[in-house]
């Protein structure tokens, strides 16, 4: 759903936009595509992660924090729920404004979580621009059904990627309620448990997790080997989206970095994956019914 986000920041003076342009071009910044018109111009710089924009005229959005989006309306719908949970009803109005359409092509509406902290999310009118129309998922869970296959082998690395597993579902609006958490003695029992849950037809995504570590044998590529096979497997013959979680690594340290000590929790990223097929699979679907329909 999150696409990036965007530093504004209005030059006071058609000269302090040149300076500014000049210095931070200097300083080696990614060059963005820019704009001049009659209303205005601006020079994105971009980084790794969000982009800060010199702007000179009329602004196309006033200073803060904006955070570019797909599926607006989603998304507001859930910080509204947030909001809801954090705040008095008769507040929660005053904190959040409706989607409005601006003069350049997009919408967008600010939200006010924290007095005095305002963020303002803004997807673009036409997003593809005259490009081919792409179909994906999005990380907007809620009514969805989850089944978590964790192996106990390794407990001090897949207890940890469970924590983040559960952590994305939570996040995205999965109730607890609509999760299984399975546990099985190692990773090699991992494909089993994912079938029989994705035949059980109970849920609607399904995310595996384990760890296996190197040995001084061929042992662990066996098992690799055919954790894979069989989870691939099974997410190919029920249909069921699978997510793979199961990490291979070399030393217990490569685990534990995986698992959320410095390279990010694969167990969360394998949760957010398996949202986002569930989500492109019910897309598929309305998509094939919409055309089914229109044929009639």
């Amino acid at each position: 759903m999150i696409k990036g986000i965007t530093f504004v920041h209005p030059a006071s003076s058609a000269a302090a936009y040149d300076t500014l342009v000049d210095f931070f071009s200097a300083l080696g910044f990614e060059l963005g595509k820019g704009w001049d018109d009659e209303m205005s111009r601006g020079r994105p710089f971009l980084a790794p992660v969000g982009n800060l924009e010199i702007v000179d005229g009329r602004a196309r959005a006033s200073s803060g924090i904006w955070i570019e989006v797909t599926a607006l309306e989603d998304l507001r719908h859930v910080i509204a729920q947030w909001l809801v949970k954090h705040l008095n009803e008769a507040d929660v109005a005053k904190c959040i404004t409706p989607i409005g359409e601006t003069f350049w092509n997009s919408r967008m509406f600010t939200v006010e979580p924290s007095a005095g902290t305002k963020f303002t999310f803004w997807e673009w009118l036409e997003p593809l621009k005259g490009k081919p129309a792409a179909l994906e998922g999005d990380l907007v869970a809620t009514g969805m059904k989850f089944a978590i296959i964790v192996a106990r082998w390794n407990a001090v690395i897949t207890d940890r990627l469970l924590q983040g597993a559960l952590d994305c579902l939570h996040r995205s609006g999965v109730r607890k309620e609509d999760i299984q958490v399975l546990r099985v003695p190692g990773a090699w029992e991992i494909p089993a448990a994912a079938r029989a849950a994705a035949e059980s037809e109970q849920v609607d995504g399904i995310v595996t997790l384990g760890c296996l570590l190197r040995g001084e044998t061929d042992h662990y590529e066996a098992i690799y080997n055919e954790v894979a096979r069989g989870i691939g497997q099974s997410q190919q013959d029920t249909g069921v989206p699978h997510a793979f979680g199961v990490l291979t690594c070399d030393t217990l340290e490569q685990a534990l970095d995986r698992a959320g000590l410095k390279s990010g929790n694969k167990g969360f990223e394998a949760a957010s994956a398996a949202i986002e097929m569930v989500s492109l699979g019910r897309k598929i679907g309305e998509q094939a019914a919409n055309r089914q329909e229109a044929g009639r």
